[in-house]
């Protein structure tokens, strides 16, 4: 059945930075292609991560690729800093503004394109909302806007038939994406302090947060798991099947 269209494509080739939008990517065994795949580990957390939830103003950083896709290496990746400076995602002097505003000592890492394991994507493969669901809840917070990446999801779908939160009935079906992509819907998307954070700005307003949780018992979006890789682009018709 013919659900919708790919709408947004969104990766996030730095762990907790802000995302890319693409008009095309492939699909991995991980989730889209070099998602979460460079991260900063937090030395004072043996074996995590740095976050946003330890330092919200991780998300005015903007990762992008600079350059095609290559299944042997990633492309350089490049960091558009708070104040506007263009510099490699390891550069010393970004790492030394991380560690003075977080109080934290980091160690970049990163990872190939064929595997990033599951601790640097946190969930399953790919987080997906939908258009529906996102104005629903714009409705619910009462704000006049709602940037759909403070809910940071890879893809965003444009569904044919207006029905908000339609994919929280969607457990346990396979989605048609492009050329042979599918993917499974496996679960709820619980919600953290991360949607708190506004995406341009790094300000925290818990009203959203709270909203979330007395509304879709802390529920928005769900999470799927890659059956088959391929390519997709942005108004790729999407089809739900059992």
């Amino acid at each position: 059945m013919l659900i919708g269209y790919i709408k947004e494509i969104v990766r996030y080739p730095v762990k907790s930075f802000h995302g890319e939008s693409v008009k095309k990517t492939n699909v991995m065994n991980y989730g889209v292609y070099g998602d979460r795949s460079h991260a900063y580990l937090d030395e004072s957390r043996p074996g995590k991560y740095l976050t946003i939830t330890q330092y919200p103003g991780m998300v005015r950083y903007k990762a992008g690729f600079m350059g095609e896709e290559n299944d042997r290496m990633f492309p350089p990746v490049r960091i558009t800093t708070p104040d506007g400076r263009h510099v490699p995602w390891d550069d010393k002097e970004l790492l030394s503004d991380i560690e003075n505003h977080s109080s934290r000592k980091i160690t970049p890492v990163q990872y190939s394109p064929a595997h990033v394991p599951e601790g640097a994507i946190e969930e399953e493969n790919i987080l997906v909302v939908t258009d529906a669901s996102l104005q629903r809840m714009k409705k619910l917070w009462g704000k006049e806007e709602l940037d759909f990446q403070r809910f940071r999801p890879n893809l965003v779908i444009s569904l044919i038939k207006d029905e908000p939160f339609i994919e929280e009935h969607w457990f346990g079906k396979t989605m048609k994406i492009g050329n042979g992509v599918e993917i499974k819907v496996m679960r709820h998307c619980e919600r953290c302090m991360i949607i708190t954070v506004d995406p341009e700005s790094g300000e925290r307003d818990p009203s959203l947060h709270k909203k979330v949780i007395s509304e879709r018992d802390n529920h928005f979006g769900v999470y799927a798991s890659v059956l088959s890789t391929g390519e997709i682009s942005v108004g790729n018709e999407v089809y739900l099947f059992d």
